[in-house]
C-alpha cells in the first residue's frame, strides 16, 4: 500500500471515531433534554457517520490496482460515494424540518438545556480539528471522498453554532418556539450543503473537464517544451483522486520516432510534477499533416459521422 493510500484510510478511521463519539452523545443528550434542535442535530452526525463510513469504503476501493473489468482502476467509487452521502444529506434535512413542524405545537421549555449547550461546545471544537485534517490531507492526496467528508464537518460546525446559540437564548429568554426554528435553520443549511455534493458529484460521475485554468496550464507545460511545434484536442476527466487526459501534440515530421517517444515521456513527467497522479495519453502528430482536429470532430468521428464531401 503506497503512503497516500495509508494516509487516507487512517484519516477515514478518524473520522470514524469522531462521528460516532458525537453521534452518541449528541442522541443521549437530545433525548434527555427533549429538545428537537439536538435530535437533529444528532441526526446531522448519524448522516455524518454514515458519510465516513462511505468514505472509509471508497478510499479503500478507489486504490485497488486497475483489472480486467476496470482498466482505468477504480477512482469512480469515490465519486459515486460522495453522490451516496449527497442523497442522504438532503433525505436527512427533509426530515429534520418534518419533525421541526410537529413540535411548534409545544409551548413548554426543554430543562436541563445546560448539558445540551456543553455538548455543542464539545462538538465545535472535535468537528474543527478533524474537518481540517481531512481537508488537509485530502488536498494532499486528491481524494475526493475525504475532502466530502470534511466539507459535512466543516458545515456541521455553522450548524452546531447556530444550535448552541439558539440553546442559550432559550435558557435566557424561555422562548419555546426557538426549538423547532433552530431545527429548521440545521436542515436547510444541510440541505444546502447536500445539494452542492449532488451537483458536485454528478459533475464528476458524468466526465466533466478538468477547471479551464488547469487545462490551460496543461497546454502551457507541453507547449514550453521546444520540440513541440503546437498541440490540440486536450480532454481531460477526473476519476476519484485519479486525473486522465489525452492530448493531440505536433512535432516536427521528419522527427524519429525514439525521440518523439522520448519528449513524450518528458511530457508527461512535466505534467504529473504539477498536477500530480495523471493518467496520459499523447497522440503525437506530424505538424501541418492535416486539418487541426477538435473535440467535436473527434467526437463526430466516434459517432461514425462522415464530413461532408468525403467520399464513401
Amino acid at each position: 500500500m503506497s503512503k497516500n493510500a495509508a494516509l487516507k484510510q487512517r484519516t477515514a478511521y478518524l473520522s470514524i471515531f469522531s462521528n460516532t463519539t458525537l453521534v452518541l452523545l449528541k442522541l443521549a443528550v437530545g433525548i434527555f433534554v427533549g429538545a428537537v434542535s439536538l435530535i437533529s442535530e444528532a441526526l446531522h452526525s448519524g448522516v455524518d457517520l454514515i458519510a465516513a463510513l462511505i468514505a472509509f469504503w471508497a478510499v479503500r476501493k478507489s486504490v485497488t490496482p486497475p483489472d480486467l473489468e476496470h482498466d482505468y482502476g477504480h477512482g469512480k467509487y469515490e465519486n459515486l460515494s460522495a453522490a451516496v452521502e449527497a442523497v442522504l444529506i438532503v433525505g436527512a434535512a427533509l426530515g429534520i424540518v418534518y419533525e421541526a413542524v410537529s413540535k411548534f405545537q409545544e409551548s413548554a421549555v426543554p430543562e436541563f438545556l445546560g448539558y445540551g449547550i456543553a455538548i455543542m461546545v464539545i462538538s465545535i471544537v472535535i468537528n474543527f480539528f478533524v474537518s481540517h485534517r481531512l481537508i488537509v490531507v485530502a488536498k494532499k492526496t486528491g481524494s475526493q471522498a475525504l475532502e466530502a467528508d470534511g466539507l459535512h464537518l466543516r458545515a456541521d460546525i455553522w450548524t452546531s453554532v447556530g444550535v448552541l446559540t439558539g440553546l442559550v437564548l432559550m435558557q435566557v429568554t424561555g422562548w419555546a418556539w426557538l426549538d423547532p426554528v433552530i431545527a429548521i435553520f440545521v436542515a436547510g443549511i444541510i440541505f444546502r450543503a447536500g445539494w452542492r455534493m449532488i451537483v458536485d458529484s454528478t459533475m464528476q460521475l458524468t466526465d466533466a473537464s478538468l477547471p479551464e485554468d488547469e487545462e490551460a496550464r496543461i497546454r502551457k507545460i507541453i507547449e514550453s517544451v521546444p520540440e513541440v511545434k503546437g498541440c490540440h484536442c486536450l480532454r481531460t476527466r477526473r476519476s476519484g483522486s485519479y486525473k486522465l487526459l489525452d492530448v493531440h501534440v505536433l512535432f516536427d515530421g521528419n522527427m524519429h520516432l525514439s525521440q518523439v517517444h522520448a519528449i513524450c515521456d518528458e511530457l508527461e513527467q512535466l505534467i504529473r510534477r504539477e498536477f500530480g497522479t495523471f493518467d496520459i495519453m499523447i497522440h503525437p502528430e506530424p505538424a501541418g499533416y492535416h486539418d487541426v482536429e477538435t473535440k467535436v470532430s473527434l467526437y463526430e468521428e466516434s459517432q461514425g459521422s462522415v464530413p461532408s464531401g468525403t467520399k464513401v
